[in-house]
């Protein structure tokens, strides 16, 4: 099994930024191929936010193009969401994922980004 831990998420004005962080643990060796962000607003489904591979290939979520930025540290295995200029419509739950080798998909419990307008 993989745990992965967010945090970073909290409340913040409109234009302002957020780094959220999931650092994944394992009492087992593995290895991470992809993770990514997504998020779930109140009454609506899961979508990506966005994703980057083992090597580092990113891609983003149309809504958060040039605004969000996913990148990772390997060494950690610890994947960043850097979110700038964020807007009421980016307000959800923001969950982690990692896809981990021979393992699977694993999740992150979320964590609540609320942005007021």
């Amino acid at each position: 099994q993989v745990q992965l831990v967010e945090s970073g998420g909290g409340l913040v004005q409109a234009g302002g930024s957020l780094r959220l962080s999931c650092a994944a643990a394992s009492g087992s060796i593995f290895k991470i191929n992809a993770m990514g962000w997504y998020r779930q607003a109140p009454g609506k489904q899961r979508e990506l936010v966005a994703r980057i591979g083992s090597g580092g290939s990113t891609n983003y979520a149309d809504s958060v193009k040039g605004r969000f930025t996913i990148s990772r540290d390997n060494a950690k295995n610890t994947v960043y969401l850097q979110m700038n200029s964020l807007q009421p419509e980016d307000t959800a739950v923001y969950y982690c994922k990692a896809v981990v080798l021979y393992y699977g998909d694993f999740w992150g419990q979320g964590t609540q980004v609320t942005v007021s307008s």
